[in-house]
């Protein structure tokens, strides 16, 4: 009964549309379930239905879809991220991002270099794990980032960012938005605050820029997680962590805001020391 749902005007099993399926959060282990407290505006109950709405991203690693996940007469729209498996273009420049982690599987680590097809699905499996762990962890530190509600394989579904006057439509991205000074100095400290805080846990996305943060209203999230790097442990982090400084500086810059990289690179190296 698995692709099939009760209705009641009829009395019986009907099968599901192709656009629809079981939640299967309910079955999920507790680690591939979002942090808690869990939100209020998410359903969590066993009879959780998800309509795919169409795609809103697709990415060189990645496809992002919108889905509305409904029970009863409750809902909310998520973001599922879905990381492709077969044939791949290939996770460039990831051995920048993977220096410093730890590989486990000696045979996984060999197929990923040897870009198999067993090694293309591991490595989506990877970084789908990589940034589900870093959600969570920066969800719980207070970073804004989007509420992870679940992996599953190589899908996260994660909270939909919306444009607050068009709840339908996504939130911007930075680049895209008219900022006046104002606007532009209030996102610049939640920038700020964002990549101190990651610092602080010793940390640098890595590969931040005004393509990866949203802006809902005055609200700024970064989004685009897998590649996160430990500064320290990472041979390239420091480099990555300046690279990250200069490209949101340079934006901000060129709307009137005092961003000085070099000064921002310096605090945060001071931060994760």
């Amino acid at each position: 009964m698995f692709n099939k749902v009760w209705s009641e005007s009829e009395g019986a099993w009907v099968a599901l549309p192709d656009d629809q399926r079981h939640a299967s959060y309910p079955d999920l282990e507790k680690g591939q379930r979002g942090p808690t407290p869990i939100p209020s505006w998410l359903p969590v109950g066993d009879g959780m239905i998800d309509t795919e709405f169409g795609m809103l991203k697709t990415g060189k690693e990645a496809d992002v879809h919108l889905i509305e996940r409904s029970e009863g007469t409750r809902s909310c729209l998520l973001a599922a991220k879905r990381y492709r498996t077969t044939e791949h273009r290939d996770f460039r420049r990831s051995a920048v991002y993977t220096a410093g982690r730890v590989e486990r599987r000696s045979r996984d680590q060999r197929a990923i270099e040897k870009k198999t097809g067993y090694g293309r699905s591991v490595a989506a499996g990877q970084w789908a794990g990589a940034e589900w762990g870093m959600l969570r962890e920066l969800w719980n530190a207070g970073a804004p980032v989007p509420y992870p509600v679940q992996i599953d394989g190589t899908e996260i579904l994660m909270e939909y960012v919306a444009d607050p006057d068009d709840p339908l439509a996504a939130a911007p991205r930075l680049h895209a938005v008219r900022a006046d000074r104002r606007t532009a100095e209030l996102l610049w400290e939640q920038v700020r605050e964002a990549m101190h805080l990651l610092a602080r846990m010793g940390y640098a996305h890595g590969d931040l820029s005004p393509y990866n943060m949203l802006v809902a209203g005055e609200r700024l999230v970064v989004i685009d997680l897998p590649q996160v790097v430990d500064i320290v442990a990472n041979p390239f982090g420091a480099d990555l962590l300046q690279r990250d400084c200069v490209n949101v500086c340079t934006w901000f810059a060129a709307r009137g805001v005092d961003a000085d990289p070099d000064g921002l690179f310096g605090e945060l190296l001071a931060s994760a020391y």
